[in-house]
């Protein structure tokens, strides 16, 4: 197995998660909460694409589809275009309502479908670029990409408990 094989099987199942989860859901769905301040499914979902889609566009030195392709437009969130969700208050995040399944499907899919295009051609020399020396040690591509597999997995996995939560209460 070559690196950029491994990273499409790694990027590939964070989209088998989002997609089981989100889809069938309606927008009140994807905006329900278990208690007050709870993450919701949409918020979980958004969030982790946004992030992909902005340390992603990042290392592969291109716009963000959140911005090029229109997505925030449709999404029209109460928030800056270059927010990611992180850091978000409980009311920030509260005011992440997504349009709906298929937006949210479709935006990750889109960043999916960039990620994937980009890791085809990471390499193993390429792991070792330095992308951001903005801490100490500064960040490599390789790191980065394991940052953002990792954050978007485990949001994925709190989406899916989310939404069990959402059945079994309903």
């Amino acid at each position: 197995m070559r690196t950029h094989d491994l990273l499409t099987e790694g990027f590939g199942r964070i989209g088998e998660v989002v997609r089981e989860t989100v889809d069938g859901l309606t927008a009140e769905d994807l905006s329900w909460q278990s208690r007050t301040g709870a993450n919701t499914v949409g918020w979980l979902v958004w969030h982790l694409t946004r992030v992909q889609d902005d340390h992603v566009s990042e290392v592969a030195g291109r716009e963000q589809a959140w911005t090029e392709d229109g997505w925030a437009d449709r999404f029209g969130l109460p928030l800056e275009t270059a927010d990611t969700g992180y850091g978000h208050t409980a009311a920030q995040m509260a005011s992440v309502r997504v349009p709906g399944a298929a937006e949210l499907i479709g935006y990750h899919d889109a960043v999916r479908e960039r990620t994937l295009a980009f890791v085809a051609t990471v390499g193993d020399d390429d792991l070792d670029r330095v992308v951001d020396k903005g801490w100490n040690p500064p960040v490599t591509l390789g790191v980065r990409l394991v940052s953002v597999l990792s954050d978007d997995l485990q949001h994925a996995g709190q989406a899916a408990y989310v939404r069990g939560l959402l059945r079994a209460d309903g």
